[in-house]
């Protein structure tokens, strides 16, 4: 395991993907910004459903987020020409977690993913050479890399591929609904609009999905298959982000094709200034045994975490526990309609609560369909009526329909959601059972 991991490589992926990675974190952090995104989610808002345990972060929402973003993009641009590089990526990662954990009503598998590959970033060498520090400091130059820092990334992708197709096999997938009820909002597009909505294509979004996801890694570290996957790779990712608009994760994607070529053919194409490493050459760390424990432990969470549903009563389809940080990306469509009442405890007055008076329309959107965000919108009431002097309880009538079926009702409308605790580890019994084919 020490030759595996220790073993020394040319570095010219990892340097040119810091090059990429820091524009498109500068990107998406400035995109933020101009598309709205901010004001729309963190702005805009009262409240931005924080994940569970991290109330503290409503606290710096509103105008300030403009500031966290301007400086999350400086944070990419200092990343890109490497300066300051690891107190820049390691103030990126931050921000970015920040971010991340105080609303769920734009949650997205990639910003999760974008979190822990931040956090990967930080420990990584990806400053040693074509990089402002190295000009500032020459001795730390250095034209290769430890292996592991070539295979960190690998796994974790392989990881997250074959999660994302094996969630992809289940019975609305496999005979198209999902994929008809997703294209079926994109037929106003222009030119393609209608192509989306022809069967051959809905066969290629389902099944070219699961085959994708589940054989692109293994075709691009196998050199006789490696182009085609790539070029594969380019369709698949940029369809995605023509389609989809999933920011700047299809990029990213692809930019990770630089740990698959060979490290001649990446040092020729982007970095010919450069020596190439070829070097036999092993060291192996004094931290070694300490390094490989952290490793090994950290795959085993990532392999753990989107599986953790498998051992929560019911379908995770229904009741969205353990939908987060799963890699099940894409894979239902819901709609829903959710009406909550507040009861005083002393008066029993009922109050029915109007939803826009407390949330955007997109929050909602997500809220409507997710026991969480209603558990949480629950204790927010409870707040509110507690700052008025008021004690209440709030109670919830919600019916759900996923991917195009009937809707039924989700929540026990007789339990006081103001009054439950929520456990992040188990089934809660005030979602009633799906009974989902």
């Amino acid at each position: 395991m020490n030759k595996f991991l220790f073993k020394h490589i040319d570095n010219s992926s990892l340097i040119v993907f810091r090059i990429l990675f820091g524009a498109l974190i500068f990107l998406e952090s400035i995109g933020a910004i101009v598309t709205g995104w901010i004001r729309r989610t963190l702005v805009e808002p009262e409240f931005t459903f924080n994940f569970i345990g991290f109330d503290f972060l409503q606290a710096i929402q509103g105008d300030w987020m403009y500031a966290h973003y301007i400086i999350m993009g400086i944070c990419g641009i200092f990343v890109m020409v490497g300066y300051k590089y690891r107190i820049s990526m390691l103030s990126f990662t931050l921000l970015w977690a920040v971010t991340y954990l105080m609303q769920k009503s734009s949650y997205n598998n990639h910003y999760y993913f974008l979190m822990i590959l931040s956090a990967v970033m930080v420990i990584l060498p990806a400053h040693k050479y074509a990089s402002i520090d190295v000009k500032q400091n020459p001795s730390i130059k250095r034209m290769s890399m430890s292996n592991w820092c070539r295979w960190v990334f690998i796994i974790q992708l392989f990881i997250l591929y074959t999660y994302a197709s094996i969630a992809k096999m289940y019975p609305d997938w496999l005979d198209l609904t999902v994929p008809e009820l997703l294209m079926k909002s994109k037929q106003h597009y222009f030119l393609v609009g209608n192509v989306l909505q022809q069967k051959f294509m809905l066969y290629l979004v389902a099944y070219g999905g699961i085959l994708f996801d589940l054989l692109v890694i293994p075709l691009l570290l196998w050199k006789r298959t490696r182009k085609v996957a790539f070029f594969i790779s380019l369709f698949f990712h940029l369809f995605n982000s023509f389609i989809f608009q999933v920011g700047i994760f299809p990029y990213l994607s692809l930019a990770f094709a630089v740990f698959f070529f060979e490290p001649q053919f990446i040092q020729r194409l982007f970095l010919k200034r450069k020596t190439l490493f070829s070097e036999e050459k092993i060291e192996i760390p004094s931290h070694a045994r300490v390094f490989k424990t952290v490793f090994v432990l950290y795959f085993i969470v990532q392999i753990a975490l989107p599986v953790r549903h498998c051992v929560i009563q019911d379908d995770v389809l229904w009741t969205e526990e353990g939908h987060r940080l799963s890699w099940r990306m894409m894979l239902r469509v819901k709609s829903a309609t959710t009406s909550f009442r507040v009861v005083d405890k002393v008066t029993h007055l009922e109050t029915r609560i109007k939803l826009e008076d407390y949330l955007t329309k997109k929050q909602i959107r997500s809220m409507s369909s997710k026991p969480d965000m209603m558990w949480q919108f629950a204790q927010r009431l409870k707040s509110v009526y507690a700052k008025n002097g008021m004690a209440v309880e709030v109670y919830v009538k919600a019916y759900v329909g996923v991917n195009g079926g009937p809707k039924k009702q989700l929540i026990n409308p007789n339990v006081d959601l103001a009054s439950v605790k929520w456990n992040p580890f188990k089934h809660h019994d005030w979602i009633l059972p799906s009974n989902l084919d």
